[in-house]
């Protein structure tokens, strides 16, 4: 199955959280991401409440961070209290070099790949690495792609957007990125991207991206409804990374627990598929 598979690829020790993805995946076919961006919430409380419905709701990873401000005394805050909360994985997603806290489980240890600034391929990475191993925090390689309109992300890491009409490039830049070592990919609309453009990263996309990697593939950005996680899995994708729909829920623990149920579902049509 897909641990054996890359235990054998990457001959190296693969940490905690990162096999139990793997685990996830074998057993479940697809995953749920959630990201709490702490300043996208009235308060602290909110974020905090809003990550425990989320974890009880059937969310696989907790992820936190956002590309600006996420950092210090709030971000240990968050993940202090989350994680004194919930037994979902605590992973962080870095908007820069501060964006790391000893009371995280793993953070996402990316490489913007269609970077125009060289920072965020691999100086940021240079500079953040020693502070992750002295706090012991496992990191989780990831090529990251930035697609039309890219949100904050794009901006704030000068990426050279991939156009939503060319799937070819971001199959390339998944390739690039695995062959580089990379045991993850994402592919990222920016947040909220709906109110800027047409919604998250295209199908066509998607299955261009699947068909040319073997390493695990996360679909972020935009996402907001059921049906558009069918869509991205039935398309290729392995997990869903969501923010901003449950940021904007009247009812988190409901939404929530729709969006687990359809992951969930689709996820048991592509192990059956598979046998």
């Amino acid at each position: 199955m897909i641990i054996t598979v890359l235990l054998m690829q990457f001959k190296t020790k693969i940490g905690k959280v990162e096999k139990y993805i793997y685990e996830k995946l074998d057993t479940q076919g697809s995953l749920l991401l959630s990201v709490i961006d702490p300043l996208d919430y009235k308060s602290e409380k909110d974020a905090i409440n809003s990550a425990v419905s989320i974890s009880q709701g059937g969310a696989d990873l907790i992820v936190v961070g956002g590309s600006t401000g996420v950092q210090g005394e709030i971000l240990d805050d968050l993940a202090l209290k989350v994680k004194e909360k919930v037994d979902t994985p605590i992973v962080l997603f870095p908007g820069n070099i501060a964006t790391i806290t000893k009371y995280a489980d793993a953070i996402y240890f990316m490489s913007l790949l269609n970077a125009r600034n060289p920072y965020w391929i691999t100086q940021a990475q240079m500079l953040a690495a020693p502070l992750i191993r002295q706090m012991n925090i496992e990191a989780l390689p990831i090529g990251y792609i930035v697609v039309s309109p890219g949100g904050t992300v794009g901006w704030v890491g000068d990426a050279n957007l991939v156009p939503r009409e060319k799937p070819n490039i971001a199959a390339a830049l998944a390739l690039a990125g695995q062959y580089l070592g990379d045991r993850f990919i994402i592919t990222d609309t920016g947040s909220n991207p709906r109110m800027q453009h047409s919604g998250p990263v295209p199908e066509e996309m998607v299955r261009a991206v699947k068909s040319v990697i073997n390493v695990p593939y996360i679909v972020a950005g935009g996402i907001i409804s059921d049906s558009d996680i069918s869509k991205i899995l039935k398309a290729g994708a392995d997990m869903v990374q969501i923010g901003t729909a449950f940021e904007k829920s009247v009812n988190v623990k409901k939404t929530i627990e729709l969006f687990s149920r359809t992951v969930k579902e689709e996820g048991k049509k592509k192990l059956k598929a598979s046998k």
